[in-house]
Parts: C-alpha cells; structure tokens; sequence
C-alpha cells in the first residue's frame, strides 16, 4: 500500500481519536465504585452523549463553506477535549474541592457530554481533509495513477488503522498502569486513576500537531478542492436546517417531558431524513431508493440495543474480571481487529452490504452465547476438565478475539458507501449528515438498553464511600434474561429487514 506524508494531518486527528480510550477503563471502574447512578440512568446519559453527533451536519456545511478556517474548529474541538478530561482529573484526585461547586455524578455527566462535542468537532474537519488529500488539483499527489475511489478507500482504511493503533497503545499502557493494581489500597488505586487522567490530558496535542502540519502541507502540496470554485454556490438551506435540528436538541433535550428522547430521536430522524431527501434530489429515482434502502439497513444493524452496564458489572464483581485483565481484553481487541481488516479485506470490498450485514447480525448474535453460558456456570465446568486452563478469563480472552473485527469490518464499507453516493459538490455536508443518521443509530442503541435494563433490572452493589455502609445490594437474577433477549434481537430484527428490504424497490446494491 502507498502512504503519503500528506495524509498525516487527518490521521494524526484520528489517532487522536483511537488514544482517547485511555480512559475508558478507568471510567468503568470509578462509575461503578464511586458514583451512585443505574444502568438505566447509564444508558440515558450514553443516549444524550450520542446526540452531539448530529452537530457533524451544520458543521459539514461549515467546513466546505469557509475550509480556510478549518483548523480553528480543530484547536476548538482541542480545548473542549482538554476541559472534559481536567473535570474528571480533578474530580478523581481533588472530589472535595469539586463537590463544593456541584455533585460528583453533575461534574462526572458534564465532562461526558462535553468528550462527544469536542470529538465530534475534530471528526468532521478529519473527514473532510481526506477528501480534500484526495480530491485535490495538485498533481503532486497522482503520480501513481491511482483513481479517486482507490484513494478514497485506501486513505479511510488508513483512518480506521489509526484509530484502532491508538486503542492499541492505549491498552498497552493500561496493562502497565494497571499491573500491579491488586497490591493497591483504594487511595492508591484512585493515584493510579489520577494519572492516567493526567496522561489523557496530553491528548489533545495530536489533534493539534495535526493542524500544524497541515498548515506546513497546505503551501507545499497546494491543497486545493476540486469544488472551490463551487463553494459559494451552497445552499444554506442545509445549514439552517441543521442548526434547527441543534437547537431542537438543546432545547428539548433540557426538558424534563416523558417520552423525551424518544421525541427528539424521532423529530431528528425525520430532519435528517428531509436533508438527505435534499442531497440527493439530483440523483435518478432508482439511485435514491437504493439509497434509501441501504441507510435502513444501517439504521437497524447500528440500533440493535445491547447488555449495557450490567454484563460489565457481572463480569467484574462474579467473574473477578480486574482492570489489568480488561486491559488486556482491549489490546487483544485492537491487535485481533488490525490482523482482520488485513486477512478480509477482499471480503470486506466484494461483498454486498446487505449480505455483509446479515452476516454480521448472526456473528453478533452468536457471540453473546459465551456470557450467557458463563452466567449459568459453564467456565467452572470447562475449567475442572482443563486443569483450570478453560476458565472465564480464557473464554473471554478468546470470544473477544472473535468479535473484535466486526465493528470495523461494518465501517469500512460504509465509509465507502456514503463516499461513493456523494455528490462533489456536498462532499464534506452529505459525508456529515449520513455520519449524523448512523451516530443517531447509535443513541436509538442506547435507548433500546435503556428499555430492556428497565424490563431486565440489574443492581451492583453500591456502598457510601464516607460510612462504608452497603446502600443497594447487587442482583444479578435478571441477567440470563436480558442475554437471552438481546440474543434474539440481535440476530431476528436485522436479518428479517434486510430480506423485506432487498425484496422491494429499496433493494440494496452497494
């Protein structure tokens, strides 16, 4: 493969990315130890947390009409980042002080809301610099003959390796961090938090060597889109459209209505959908119903709830999962997903995205069965016929090696997809606002769990950190149901779609 010095500002912007799951374990287990909030309470702040997302549209359009200022929203998107990280350092090593401005659960739901935004911000600058690389005028960048829609997936391949890479290191540095986690007292395993947040808090630097290099690149290569000339001519009719979908958000999802998010989900899926109506008005009546057709399919694979908190729990409290050992679980997941998208990624290009997706709904599905089987008990009986070889450690270790690639082998393809059904004109914008439906997917996902841990209620055990005294016991009764339930879900609702949907006018041929 060829690589390009080129592409290094957009991929240093996702690597940036990749390496902001430093934190994520840590995450996990000052959520579950420190703070008194539900699984279901959980999933709702992931449902709002997924929302930002949407903001990828007004700025899409932002980022074709003035690019020149492109790198601002970057240092932006940088300082948002920085401060959503700084709220958790100092809420890890200095709570005191913090809880006298607002609650733990305040700051700790604050900085989550804020991480998307900052993200989200830098993502769709990224996005559009990939194709700015590709589509530029400069014949500094052609010298192969390679042709666009090669470039395009070569240069979104290279994207996903670099956020993954960053997963990887940070697992790494998570197994270091942790190894010696259970020789610590809590005071020192919240120093052991600390500085891993104090790390995180260097992060944001990526994104900016990233603007600095393009700066560098940008006389050097002279960048240049192939749409400049075009620029003026956008229709800000799609710009005010998104900043209505934004407002509707904020305001709405300020209020405390029943049914809420359900009614932002639904009106913004309903905006969404008239601005994709719009983009791709151009285009013949057969190209808009596969269009159509393949982003319902998306929708539904993306939106399939899952487990949520509790299986998290059940693993770390039954099944003795400690931070060291999802450290690893994380780098054998990155490592396993590098080697997958190298060994299928023939498959991954030739194979339809209707039959690739039913594919995945019944791995997805599958893939459950070992936590199912290791809440009824099975690692104790396969670990008495092994020697102790086949415990739960070592069916995890081994399902997650499994299940790693899936998620990314979905991407790839629809990166290609939204770019291949792109107008030029609308690159970055039409790039954004399918980004935004498939991230709305992702909070429809969250709002699925939060139903079924509201049907399946799971408890962890959760103690006052001043008297010590145990405030709520754990109850993990219901968990075999929920399993079982996402199970049937995850392989029934997908794969009956896709067959209804290639069955009718909408049939997908991507």
């Amino acid at each position: 493969m060829i690589f390009r010095w080129v592409y290094l500002p957009p991929l240093l912007i996702y690597l940036s990315a990749g390496v902001s799951g430093l934190t994520n374990i840590v995450g996990i287990f000052f959520l579950k130890d420190y703070l008194n909030l539900s699984a279901a309470f959980i999933a709702s702040i992931g449902f709002w947390a997924g929302i930002p997302w949407a903001l990828k549209m007004p700025f899409g359009f932002l980022v074709d009409k003035f690019w020149n200022k492109k790198n601002h929203l970057v240092l932006i998107g940088a300082l948002i980042i920085f401060i959503s990280i700084l709220i958790m350092f100092l809420l890890i090593s200095e709570r005191a002080a913090m809880e006298i401005y607002f609650s733990s659960e305040t700051w700790f739901i604050l900085s989550s809301i804020l991480t998307p935004i900052g993200y989200v911000i830098q993502d769709v600058v990224a996005d559009a610099m990939t194709v700015e690389v590709v589509e530029s005028k400069s014949t500094n960048l052609n010298k192969n003959k390679m042709s666009k829609r090669d470039e395009h997936m070569l240069l979104q391949l290279y994207g996903r390796f670099s956020i993954i890479l960053g997963s990887l290191l940070v697992g790494l540095l998570n197994i270091y961090m942790f190894s010696d986690i259970k020789m610590l007292d809590k005071a020192g395993m919240l120093r052991a938090y600390s500085s891993i947040y104090f790390i995180a808090l260097f992060i944001p630097l990526l994104s900016v060597s990233g603007v600095i290099l393009s700066n560098i690149y940008k006389d050097r290569f002279d960048l240049k889109l192939i749409t400049q000339n075009k620029i003026n001519n956008l229709d800000f009719k799609i710009f005010w459209g998104s900043i209505f979908f934004v407002l509707f958000a904020i305001i709405f999802g300020s209020l405390k209505f029943p049914f809420s998010q359900e009614f932002v989900l639904v009106t913004s899926l309903v905006l969404i959908y008239i601005l994709m109506r719009y983009l791709v008005k151009s285009l013949s009546s057969e190209q808009q119903f596969t269009i159509v057709g393949t982003a319902i399919i998306i929708f539904v694979y993306r939106s399939i709830p899952g487990p949520g908190a509790g299986l998290t729990w059940f693993e770390i409290d039954i099944l003795k999962f400690d931070q060291s050992f999802i450290s690893y679980l994380s780098v054998n997941a990155a490592f396993i997903t590098l080697l997958g998208l190298f060994f299928f990624k023939k498959f991954i290009i030739q194979t339809n995205l209707a039959k690739l997706f039913i594919y995945l709904s019944i791995i997805s599905g599958v893939l459950y069965l070992p936590s199912l089987f290791m809440y009824y008990g099975l690692h104790h009986i396969t670990s008495s016929l092994t020697n102790g070889i086949i415990d739960a450690k070592f069916i995890a270790f081994i399902n997650t090696a499994v299940e790693s690639p899936l998620g990314q082998v979905a991407m790839i393809p629809l990166l290609g997809w939204i770019a291949k059904n792109a107008p030029l004109k609308y690159k970055a914008t039409f790039f954004a606002v399918f980004a935004s439906f498939t991230n709305l997917a992702l909070s429809a996902r969250e709002l699925f769990t939060k139903y079924l841990n509201k049907i399946f209620i799971i408890k962890r055990e959760v103690v006052d950190q001043t008297s010590k005294v145990v405030v709520e016991n754990a109850d993990y009764s219901n968990l075999d149901e929920l399993l079982i339930s996402i199970i049937v879900i995850t392989i029934i609702v997908p794969v009956s779609l896709i067959v209804i949907i290639q069955s009718s006018k909408y049939k997908s041929k991507d």
